[in-house]
């Protein structure tokens, strides 16, 4: 179901990438409404855009907006298992706590991460 909403984003991604660019923040509003429809139901992530490219004009400063979402990050015993296999370790994006259950999407654009190093 997320790639019926998140196909029309790409395309109008790639279509837009012969335009100028013209957002007013980062991440822009198609990618932020991409990581919107990947981690939220498609009602709150449709919500969450409109807002945001509602907000996006010249009566807005614009700037660094992160999506924020909703996560109960599971039992650290259910990581344990998950990541017993220490090798490379794709990643493509990180969530940064906010508070409790609430957590900021960034994206990883190197894409590798490998356990014990800096």
């Amino acid at each position: 179901m997320k790639k019926f909403w998140i196909a029309p984003i790409k395309g109008y991604q790639y279509i837009s990438k012969i335009l100028p660019a013209n957002c007013r923040y980062y991440p822009t509003c198609s990618e932020y409404a991409k990581w919107q429809f990947e981690f939220n139901v498609p009602h709150q992530a449709l919500w969450k855009s409109s807002l945001r490219i509602l907000r996006c004009n010249q009566l807005f400063a614009g700037g660094i907006d992160y999506p924020l979402i909703h996560y109960t990050p599971p039992k650290t015993s259910a990581l344990r298992i998950s990541n017993a296999n220490y090798g490379k370790m794709k990643i493509l994006y990180w969530l940064v706590p906010k508070n409790k259950n609430q957590f900021y999407i960034l994206k990883d654009f190197d894409g590798t991460y490998t356990p014990g190093t800096t």
